[in-house]
Order: C-alpha cells, then structure tokens, then sequence
C-alpha cells in the first residue's frame, strides 16, 4: 500500500503515503485523525470499539498528501467481530508506510499497552510515538512514560500532545509530511475521506446511537444506508436502518413514544447537514437482526475480513 503501487514513476517534486494509527481502545486515534484533517471523517465515541474498518482520512500539508488508517483499537478479541477488528488493525499497521503509536497519557503502560508496544516491535516501518491526553498528566510523569516507551521499542519521533484541544497536532503534521515517501497524489486534493458519503453518513447516526444510549445498548448494533436521492431542490432523502439484535434493544433505541429514536435522528441530521451544506430529510428504521455478529455479508459491509472461527 505505497504510493508507488498506484503506478508510474513517483515524482520527486510531491510526497504520499499510509499512515496507520494503532493503540488501545479509546486511546484517541479517531479524536487525532479528525483533529490532522480538520474535519470529521470518522466517528468518535465514549464507547470502546466505535472504528470498525480502516476509514481512511486524508490530509495535505505543503506538498505532501498523508492517508490516515484509523484502525480499530488493538483489545483482547473474544467474539468473532472482536477477532475481525483485531485482526483489520494489525493488517493496517504492517501495510502502512509509517505507523503511529498511540498511549494514553493518564493510562500509560497498562497490560494492554504493553502487549502493543511488543507487536509493533514487529512492524517493519519507521514508527511514531503519540502520547495524547497529556493535559491530564504532570510533565514528570509524561517524561518517564515517553522514556519507558523509547526502551522498549526504537521510535523515529515522539509527540506528546492532546488531540481534543489540537495542542501538538501541528507538529505531528508537518512531521508525517516530511517522512511519507515521494510520489504522486494518490486521492484528488479536496477529498477527506475514501469512505462513501452512505458509509459516513451511517457512522454518523451510529455515533448518535452510541452518545445516546451507551450505557444501556451493547456496542453489537450497526446502521446501513439503504436509500440515498438527491432530489432537485437541491436537498437528500436518506433512509437507514439501525440493526440489533433482540427485540430488547430494538424497544431501547426507539424509546417511549419513539422519543429515542427522534433524538437520535435529529442530532444526525443536524451533523449531516452541516457536512453536506444541503437540507438533509433522515428516515431512521430500527430492525433485529439475530446473530449478525455471525454474518460474513455484514463483516464484507463493514470492511472486514469474516474470521472462519
């Protein structure tokens, strides 16, 4: 996945490469590509395990084009989508041209990380330490972390910096810029994103459904973009339907009266709205689907590959 694959003499005169973003759950990697891209390309939750397949975010900084890979966050896998994800985020890493290591400051070397930092070690690519939520960690403690981390594996740089605010974001851009390979542009300027606007607008009302009721509803939900018209006073019907799998959480994402399920469509809207800069009218559907978590069609949807065990 280099940008000499896409064919032709790479130029010297421009830059372009993969930049995968590994780490734990929840560590921030979504926070940080939406943060690099300056708009939102990919959904970002209070839940674990919201990124699914490697959504891509694209990034230009002076002549350089940077692809950014998302992954899922790196867990202990225990169900079949769980080995699925595990299994698409190391497969980014090892594709990539750079790899981004993300830690959680306030976290730091867990077990979970520990596991990481000794699989990267493996990833034949020039790597990046990122060290993020470093506004909730005194500078002492985040200089041990950054020392502990250098010790086990050779980084190319470290940032510390704290995605939500942008602090360091600009630094780790302009770095990625100068490391990427040369060649040409892979994606045309003035795109984001290589996810369909169907697929981003379903992460979307996902993200809604997660803000809304992520304590009562197992992240075990998906939403597909069904219907997608572009009528001619300029506006988008989109109809989506919000799979789960019992009829329990079905009851939970409508709520008494459908007020849930109102809420959840408004505030996608609303989003939608401001990406697409057209009226956007969203027709939500809820269905339970049973056992998806064992369906190979839904993994293809989602991007993954379906483990056969």
């Amino acid at each position: 996945m280099t940008a000499e694959a896409s064919g032709g003499a790479p130029s010297t005169a421009t830059r372009c490469g993969f930049v995968a973003l590994i780490g734990a759950p929840n560590v921030g990697k979504s926070t940080l590509v939406n943060a690099l891209v300056g708009a939102k390309v990919t959904i970002v939750s209070r839940k674990v395990q919201t990124t699914r397949a490697l959504i891509r975010g694209i990034v230009i900084e002076n002549n350089a084009q940077i692809i950014l890979v998302d992954t899922p966050g790196i867990f202990l896998p225990k169900r079949r989508l769980d080995r699925a994800m595990v299994s698409t985020a190391w497969s980014g890493a090892h594709d990539a041209d750079l790899v981004c290591v993300l830690l959680d400051a306030k976290t730091g070397i867990d077990e979970e990380a520990e596991a990481i930092l000794a699989k990267a070690a493996s990833v034949n690519h020039e790597k990046i330490l990122v060290i993020n939520k470093v506004d909730l960690v005194q500078r002492e403690k985040l200089l041990a972390l950054a020392q502990a981390a250098n010790e086990r594996m050779e980084f190319a740089r470290t940032f510390m910096i704290s995605a939500i605010s942008g602090d360091g974001v600009d630094d780790i851009r302009k770095t990625l810029a100068e490391m990427v390979p040369p060649g040409p542009f892979l994606y045309p300027e003035d795109q984001m994103s290589d996810a369909p606007m169907r697929q981003l607008a379903a992460e979307i009302t996902r993200e809604k459904i997660y803000q809304k009721l992520h304590q009562e509803l197992p992240y075990q939900s998906t939403v597909e973009t069904d219907k997608w018209e572009e009528r001619k006073d300029k506006s988008v019907r989109i109809e989506q339907t919000i799979f789960v799998e019992r009829e329990s959480q079905r009851k939970i994402v409508l709520g008494k009266g459908g007020a849930t399920i109102k809420s959840i469509g408004a505030d996608s809207r609303k989003e939608l709205m401001q990406i697409l800069d057209v009226p956007v009218h969203l027709f939500l559907f809820v269905k339970v689907r049973e056992n998806w978590g064992d369906d190979p069609d839904r993994y293809r949807e989602m991007g993954l590959d379906f483990p056969k065990e």
